[in-house]
């Protein structure tokens, strides 16, 4: 699945119309969660159903005039919470259970096959439910006919290839993003090189071979002109008061370079990860999650006040989900592994040598091994992934009856890898090295 994005180009009265189907897929949403709320068992079919009832109520003339398969897709929005909300139940997550909440500002509508259609030339969208937006520009970098369609077939039948329309209200302006069906596959070049990588605040990460990719804060270098946008946002507010039009322009500038600081960093994580696959057939990294109970959390850390902004700013979590994506397809093997004692331990011997967080150079007192902090935990984290490999190859491969959640059980996840990756690794192995008894002149 692909997603490609186009900016809206129309007139204020089509944006005004594109507001009132937001409100309204946000009104159906609410509906179907107070309906799930006042009933017992209700299931998503029931939802499904209740989307129709909507539509002929005539208290609410404004239901119907939004497509049914949009009014559809949020009760599924809608399903979807009340579904993970049970699922942290079961499982018997610490903490908030992430019980569905009502929206008050949506920022989206969703159309599945129906609702739109395209131009001939994709140039443009023509929304066709009830709310007449009629036809908008879409200005886009990439064009939607990429994709290779049957040989002959209608243009009904290659638009079926895009499974869902989503229009998104942002701070510069309102945006359609296209599902498309797509497998997506890059050509790979083996050869052998294998890295493991700590992600940091002074570098934003470090690999096993001491190459360090720089962190550019973002936030940081933005803080000035926001914080000045801000005390301009709080002097124009009226307390209790409907606000001008001052106000609102300089909401909107303050929204605009929060977003601009918001793609700077998915840029730079989304390019930073193309980098490492494209140059590495095995990469190891510490999983810094935000969910699972024994990695390294994202929450817990920036419960640190002192580092929470820097952490917020780096963007782990943007990187890693990018990594995951370009390695899956480029066919790179990602391993994520636990950050116990990957600092502590030092690389060369073994040994535990504790330090604190200002404690920049690991100098190991058993062996004398002098290597920076961070280099020494992302050489500790390779290992990591080559003992973890060994151990889900002897445990699964080969073994059909033996247990494959048998390494999950050992505290470490998301190592996708199919039987005949063996020969693959073995085949990496050789070829690392054989790197190493030649290397380039």
């Amino acid at each position: 699945m692909l997603v490609i994005e186009a900016k809206l180009k129309g007139t204020q009265v089509q944006y005004g119309k594109l507001d009132e189907a937001i409100r309204t897929g946000q009104f159906i949403r609410n509906t179907c969660l107070r309906y799930w709320e006042d009933n017992k068992g209700v299931t998503r079919n029931d939802l499904q159903k209740l989307c129709a009832v909507l539509a002929k109520n005539k208290e609410f003339p404004w239901a119907k005039k939004l497509n049914s398969q949009a009014r559809q897709a949020h009760a599924d929005r809608a399903w979807s919470a009340i579904q993970r909300f049970y699922e942290n139940c079961r499982l018997g997550k610490s903490g908030k259970k992430g019980y569905p909440k009502y929206k008050k500002f949506s920022r989206s509508v969703e159309y599945k096959n129906s609702g739109w259609k395209l131009s001939a030339d994709r140039r443009q969208i023509t929304f066709t439910d009830g709310f007449e937006v009629g036809t908008m520009d879409l200005w886009s970098s990439r064009d939607l006919v990429w994709y290779v369609a049957p040989t002959g077939a209608p243009a009904s039948l290659r638009e079926k290839q895009i499974s869902r329309v989503r229009v998104i209200r942002r701070a510069d302006g309102y945006y359609a993003q296209f599902l498309v069906d797509w497998d997506r596959r890059e050509e790979h070049e083996f050869q052998g090189k294998m890295t493991g990588i700590d992600l940091g605040l002074k570098e934003f990460y470090t690999d096993s071979d001491g190459n360090t990719v720089d962190n550019l804060r973002y936030l940081r270098k933005s803080e000035r002109r926001l914080k000045r946008l801000q005390r301009r946002v709080s002097k124009k507010h009226v307390q209790g008061k409907k606000q001008s039009n001052r106000y609102h322009k300089v909401r909107k500038a303050l929204a605009k370079q929060h977003l601009k600081v918001s793609r700077q960093r998915e840029d730079k994580a989304r390019k930073d990860a193309l980098a490492v696959v494209k140059s590495n057939d095995l990469i190891v990294y510490v999983r810094r999650s935000r969910c699972r109970r024994l990695d390294l959390k994202i929450r817990n850390m920036v419960k640190n006040h002192h580092l929470a902004k820097s952490i917020s700013d780096a963007s782990w979590y943007q990187f890693t989900r990018w990594l995951q994506y370009f390695a899956k397809v480029h066919g790179v093997i990602v391993i994520a592994v636990q950050p116990h004692n990957t600092t502590v331990d030092c690389s060369c011997c073994g040994a535990k040598l504790k330090k604190t967080l200002s404690t920049r150079t690991h100098k190991c007192n058993k062996c004398g091994t002098v290597l920076d902090r961070d280099h020494n935990a992302a050489k500790n984290i390779l290992a990591k992934g080559f003992k973890l490999l060994a151990e889900y190859l002897n445990s699964t491969v080969g073994h059909t009856e033996s247990d494959p959640k048998r390494v999950k059980a050992q505290g470490e996840t998301d190592l996708w890898l199919k039987n005949g990756d063996a020969l693959a690794l073995s085949w990496l192995n050789e070829l690392r090295i054989s790197a190493a008894e030649n290397p380039p002149l």
